[in-house]
């Protein structure tokens, strides 16, 4: 088939957990024979850290407004599908116009739906609204379970399907590597997350002084008080992950609330878990 894919970033994976999967998918879509083009708005913070180029399993093209969008009409109008995902800047809008244009299917693929189900219950439609919702064909969420009927009930949605995050295996070997952390954390800082690092991780930390702790990722409030033994890594691109994993004996993995309270949510910085040793501390549900 030919497809064409409108996400957050398939280029930089600074800050966000959708460029990963998005590799992940499009290049196991690519090795079935499809056709892909994926559009990325170019956006500064992404454009100043992009960890792929062009990549080889699909056309890569940045687009800086919607106006500049309308240089892809006829890729669209000629895709057996179109798919709009989470978080694309003017998403709404987006949305509207592969809805008027495309002849095939039309899909949103939410990798965030219980952050998007909040917002659209604040009537915040910061990305997608109940109105572009019942013009696309299929809604796919990374969240299943009992979530898929909300959305068709409650936001309207013709068909729900769930599409899990998913992980490139070629891209996360296990990999055998001298143990240089006790205790680490990948992710990029959240409000929400962070009582649950502070209790599981820097609070350990400072108890256990004769151990390594590491929290990788951005955008950290400056105030935070890290004690010596936390070792921080700004930003640690895809292909640095698995070394970075199999150098912890565990690591840390905390869910969003919104996420927790809807259930069936894997993380999408779950790469982790398809590793034996470190053992991965999940979704915790009691912080």
């Amino acid at each position: 088939m030919k497809l064409v894919v409108l996400g957050l970033s398939l280029s930089s994976s600074w800050g966000n957990g959708h460029a990963t999967t998005y590799r992940a998918l499009l290049k196991a879509c690519a090795a079935r024979g499809h056709d892909i083009l994926f559009l990325e708005r170019d956006v500064p913070w992404y454009r100043n850290n992009r960890d792929i180029a062009q990549p080889d399993y699909c056309r890569f093209e940045l687009y800086g407004s919607l106006e500049e969008l309308r240089h892809w009409s006829d890729e669209m109008r000629s895709a057996d599908a179109v798919i709009v995902g989470s978080y694309v800047p003017e998403g709404v809008e987006v949305g509207r116009f592969v809805q008027r244009l495309a002849r095939g299917v039309t899909a949103f693929y939410d990798i965030d739906t219980p952050v998007t189900l909040a917002k659209l219950a604040a009537r915040d439609f910061e990305y997608l609204s109940t109105e572009v919702i019942a013009g696309f064909d299929l809604y796919l969420s990374f969240t299943g379970g009992p979530t898929l009927m909300r959305i068709e009930r409650e936001f309207g949605a013709r068909q729900a399907r769930a599409l899990y995050c998913s992980v490139d295996a070629d891209a996360y070997p296990v990999l055998d590597v001298p143990k240089k952390w006790d205790l680490s954390y990948l992710g990029t800082y959240s409000h929400d997350r962070q009582r649950a690092l502070e209790r599981l991780l820097i609070e350990p930390a400072r108890k256990l002084p004769q151990l390594s702790f590491c929290v990788a990722g951005p955008q950290y409030p400056d105030g935070i008080n890290w004690p010596a033994n936390v070792e921080r890594i700004e930003h640690l691109p895809p292909v640095e992950h698995p070394g970075f994993y199999a150098a912890s004996r565990y690591t840390l993995n905390v869910t969003r609330a919104d996420m927790i309270a809807a259930g069936w949510s894997p993380r999408t910085a779950g790469a982790a878990a398809r590793h034996g040793p470190p053992t991965t501390l999940r979704s915790l549900s009691s912080v």
